[in-house]
């Protein structure tokens, strides 16, 4: 990987990348998204993008509880904020590996002992936190729904717990999307456009009948959290985001291994 620079290091591209072996261990998972997250706060774009979500939903919210007849819930807020993690997702995830394949770094990590599902996994949770700690923040709306008003804290608990199973599965999409060009703008859109199609999925479901219908519907991501913010955990919408989170990760790990033979 290149003759190693003081300390101990490879330099990569401009960045600091860990020694394969450190310690005589080799590096995991874990430092992988220890890195990685230092990354996501070591440069503005997280903090931008993260402030959009934070101002759109802020608005949305706005909107919800000033309406007539409005009630003190987070059904908006759910609602609105997984629309956005539809956009969010894969802006967070571009970066991952397309840079990656950029620079010329992911070949050189390709080939050292670290596993390509030790890549893929580690950036995944490396994502997962940030998009974790984007959503705590909009826990403020929901002070203040308890500040003006009495909500049902069962709601809350399962909206947001729909919430981060819609951004887990939306972040496995936007890695693999991230895995399938260099370019970063590219691999944004292929997130984006994946979303957009299994989010609405279900709208086909109402022009068709039958069986047809019913397997729309059950492959729509907005369908299956729509339970959550009414206040119902379906096992099948959990098992649901899990396994499209999993199925995702699964072809971003084997997009990874097809470049160890070209």
């Amino acid at each position: 990987m290149g003759a190693p620079q003081a300390g101990g290091r490879h330099h990569v591209s401009g960045r600091d990348f860990p020694q394969t072996y450190h310690r005589g261990r080799r590096v995991n998972t874990f430092h992988i998204a220890l890195k990685e997250s230092k990354l996501y706060f070591a440069t503005p774009a997280a903090y931008i993008v993260g402030a959009m979500f934070l101002a759109l939903t802020g608005v949305f919210f706005v909107f919800d509880i000033t309406a007539p007849f409005a009630e003190a819930s987070v059904r908006g807020i759910v609602d609105w904020a997984s629309f956005f993690i539809i956009f969010l997702a894969p802006l967070l995830t571009m970066k991952l590996l397309a840079e990656e394949q950029k620079l010329g770094t992911l070949e050189l990590l390709l080939t050292s002992p670290v596993r390509d599902w030790e890549v893929v996994i580690g950036k995944y949770i490396a994502s997962l936190l940030i998009l974790l700690a984007i959503v705590a923040v909009t826990l403020y709306y929901v002070l203040l729904l308890y500040v003006f008003g009495e909500p049902d804290t069962g709601p809350i608990l399962s909206g947001y717990l729909g919430l981060i199973l819609y951004g887990a599965a939306a972040l496995g999409i936007g890695m693999l999307g991230s895995s399938i060009s260099s370019n970063q703008i590219v691999s944004a859109v292929v997130g984006i456009a994946i979303l957009l199609m299994l989010s609405y999925v279900h709208l086909i479901g109402g022009i068709v009948t039958g069986l047809a219908s019913s397997i729309l519907d059950g492959m729509s991501m907005n369908q299956h959290i729509a339970d959550f913010s009414r206040g119902v955990i379906d096992t099948s919408s959990v098992v649901f985001f899990l396994s499209l989170a999993a199925v995702f990760i699964f072809l971003t790990i084997r997009s990874l291994e097809t470049r160890r033979w070209r």
